[in-house]
This record gives structure tokens, C-alpha cells and sequence, in this order.
């Protein structure tokens, strides 16, 4: 399997130097062969790294750069003109790939060779070849039979440098179980992130406070000479502000699917167009923030890795279906409780869509239905609220505990 390490690196003065002209010289690389792309007929990606050899005889600059980092360039151009061609294919509407000016590249790649982690005097060190030697804090154990493969260097906004590990392991995902016997559906939403057909929920992160100081440093950054000290210092000051917003949200996001994708055998989940959600008129701002299309894609590959089916099931009628008789009945969105005018089934609304999510989603595996029926398994009472901040704070199988201790209350 493959996997993705990421680590802060801190280098000295002078290495963040070599660094940043590094990525520099590979935007100036990535824009020269994107010029020859625009004017040279029946290029591709293995033809123009034949080139780069003798590009060296004149721009004398690239034998500074590891040969690998430079083949990775040229491979990044053609991959980003593949992803165009490709959108275009599907029917969207897509421009030409752009010059990229500076403060618009960020990263180079290393692959198969040029790299090596060692560990000097107790501390972990990443060599870079033609970079040097650059602390690195390893804060997490790579597995034991991980073979790295390939090494991002990344400057993020705030201006902290990042190695991004991809290691490859010799074992494959388990098996996917045949029998199911520990199954869930959840529905997202705002007000609660998630509620899940075991009855918890779990309420949306409190970030108000984030949001205000990152408002408060983007009206600051706004007063400032675009360009000066003062407006560049601020700028880092808007990016770190960013960065703890998404660090917070992040952290929330990794756990709860961590949670789901190792204690239930199927995951059934909505198929959601985040990006359709977000563009709808009215609360856009929160449906942005809750980040649900990654949270979806955390749960798809976690799921993957832990052997659990996930499936994605079509949203539409979630909501307005009884989870007993199947009778749809339209209800606003303040309405929180489900009220069947034609059984009288009353259960939470997010219950009652939850347990429909998942009842779709054995149905699409082929399993059919769950082994107890709603009127057994939900009540408006039945719900168990878990604060996000405790799932932060304690990690996720405080979900499991506090499902099993109000169960056994």
C-alpha cells in the first residue's frame, strides 16, 4: 500500500536559501517547456526530459538541480495538461495552462533517488541531494517494512518548509468481511456534523473564535502598502491564521473517519456534490466550512486501507422518507423532527436520514435490509449528542464509549 508522511523541516538560513532557488529554477524550468509547448507540435513528457541534458550545456543554473527534481517538472506539466484535457472531455469549460510568475510555485519532487533519511547524534536528518542536510522533525515512525519512493519539499503560505514522505508498503489492504455484522449510515449536515444510525451525533467544530481573528488580520492586511514589509509580514500573519482554521477542522476530520472506517464493518454515506452544495444560494459560508467532500474522501481511502466497504449512496429523498413505511413527506429545514403522517414513525430527523442512507447502502452491496427495524432502533430521546471539541481533544473512540455508556444507561 501507499502512503503519505508529512513532516515540518527546519532548515538553517542558508539552506532555506538553496531551497527557495531551487523551486525558483524549477518554475523557470516548468515555463520554459511550457513556451515550447505552446509552439512546438507532438511533444510529450518523455520527449522533452530527453532534452534536458543538453539544456544543461547552456543554462549551466539546472546542474545545480538533481536530475530527478528536473525530470518531475517536466512530468508535472503534462500531468496538469492531461487533468485540462480530461475536464474538457467531461463538458467543463476549461482555459490554458498558465505561466507561472513568482510566489506561484511552491514544491519540487524528488523520485527514486536523491534522498535518504538519517539519523545523526539521535536526531532524524532528510538529505537532499544537491540541498544538503536538513533537520527534520519526525514526529511520527514510518512502518518498518516502508520503502520511500518519492519526497515533496513544500513551502507553505506562512513560510514553514514541509517534506511530504510517499512510502510504499509490501502489504495489501485486508479483505473486505462477506459477512456484515457491525454496520452504520450517516448523514452530514451543519448544526451536527454527523448522526449516525447507533444514535450519536457529533456537533459541528466551534471555530467562531478562529474566524474572527482571521477576519481581524485580513482587515489589517487590507490597510497595509501592498508589497512593503509591513504588508508581507501581515500577509504571513492572514496564512498562519488560514492554517490554524483548516489545522483545527482537519484534525476533527481524520479522527471521526478514523473512528468510523475501523469500528464498522460498511460505512453507507451520501454521495454528495460538495462543490454543487457550496455554489447554492444562501449559508454558503457554512456549507464551505464544513468540508464535507473531504471528509468524504478521508472516509473513502481510510475505509480502503481497513478493509471496511464504503459506499456512496444517491441523497436525493434521504430527508423526506420514513425510515418505516417509506412514505415521503416534505418538511422545512427548521422542522428537526421526523413525523410520519401515514405510520405516525417520530424519530430525529437526521435518525431518520441516516438510517435510510443506510438501508440504500445494503442494498447496493447487495446485503438488503438491517436485521432490526426502526421503530426498534430510533427514538427522538434516543440521540447522543458528543461535543467536537471532546472528539478533538480525546480522540475518536470516545464515540464508541459514550455510544456504549448511554446504551447501557
Amino acid at each position: 500500500m501507499n502512503y503519505n508522511y508529512r513532516y515540518r523541516i527546519r532548515p538553517s538560513n542558508a539552506l532555506e536559501e538553496r531551497l527557495a532557488w531551487t523551486v525558483d529554477t524549477c518554475r523557470q524550468v516548468y515555463n520554459h517547456f511550457l513556451h515550447r509547448l505552446n509552439r512546438v507540435d507532438d511533444t510529450s513528457s518523455y520527449s522533452e526530459q530527453k532534452r534536458l541534458p543538453d539544456l544543461k550545456d547552456w543554462w549551466t543554473g539546472l546542474k545545480q538541480v538533481h536530475s530527478k527534481v528536473l525530470q518531475k517538472v517536466v512530468q508535472r506539466l503534462y500531468d496538469n495538461l492531461s487533468t485540462l484535457r480530461g475536464r474538457k472531455e467531461k463538458g467543463y469549460r476549461v482555459g490554458t495552462l498558465n505561466w507561472k510568475g513568482p510566489g506561484e510555485y511552491h514544491s519540487f519532487t524528488y523520485s527514486q533517488s536523491g534522498f535518504e533519511l538519517k539519523n545523526t547524534n539521535g536526531r532524524t536528518r532528510l538529505w537532499l541531494s544537491k540541498v544538503g542536510e536538513i533537520p527534520l522533525t519526525f514526529h511520527r515512525d514510518l512502518p518498518d517494512d516502508a520503502e520511500i519512493k518519492t519526497v515533496t519539499v513544500k513551502q507553505e503560505p506562512t513560510g514553514e518548509w514541509f517534506a511530504t514522505l510517499g512510502v510504499e508498503t509490501p502489504n495489501n489492504p485486508p479483505a473486505k468481511p462477506d459477512e456484515l455484522a457491525n454496520v452504520v449510515g450517516i448523514d452530514v449536515g451543519i448544526l451536527k456534523y454527523t448522526h449516525d444510525t447507533d444514535g450519536t451525533a457529533v456537533e459541528s467544530p466551534d471555530l467562531r473564535d478562529e474566524r474572527e481573528r482571521l477576519e481581524r488580520a485580513q482587515r489589517n492586511l487590507s490597510r497595509k502598502e501592498h508589497g512593503s514589509n509591513n504588508w508581507e509580514e501581515q500577509r504571513k500573519t492572514v496564512a498562519r491564521r488560514h492554517a490554524d482554521l483548516r489545522r483545527k477542522r482537519r484534525d476533527l476530520l481524520h479522527k471521526l473517519s478514523n473512528y468510523y472506517a475501523r469500528e464498522y464493518d460498511l460505512v453507507a454515506v451520501e454521495d454528495l456534490d460538495a462543490k454543487g452544495l457550496v455554489e447554492l444560494p444562501g449559508n454558503s459560508r457554512n456549507r464551505a466550512g464544513a468540508a464535507w467532500g473531504t471528509f468524504l474522501r478521508m472516509l473513502e481511502y481510510k475505509c480502503e486501507r481497513e478493509g471496511t466497504h464504503f459506499v456512496a449512496v444517491e441523497p436525493a429523498g434521504t430527508t423526506k422518507e420514513c425510515a418505516a413505511c417509506g412514505v415521503s413527506t416534505d418538511k422545512p429545514l427548521w422542522v428537526r423532527e421526523h413525523s410520519c403522517p401515514s405510520c405516525g414513525f417520530t424519530a430525529d430527523r437526521d435518525w431518520n436520514a441516516a438510517y435510510n442512507i443506510l438501508v440504500r447502502g445494503l442494498k447496493q452491496v447487495g446485503t438488503g435490509c438491517p436485521e432490526s427495524t426502526p421503530a426498534e432502533t430510533a427514538l427522538p430521546t434516543g440521540t447522543h449528542s458528543v461535543p467536537a471539541k471532546r472528539v478533538v481533544e480525546t480522540g475518536s473512540p470516545t464515540l464508541k464509549e459514550r455510544a456504549a455508556n448511554a446504551a447501557s444507561e
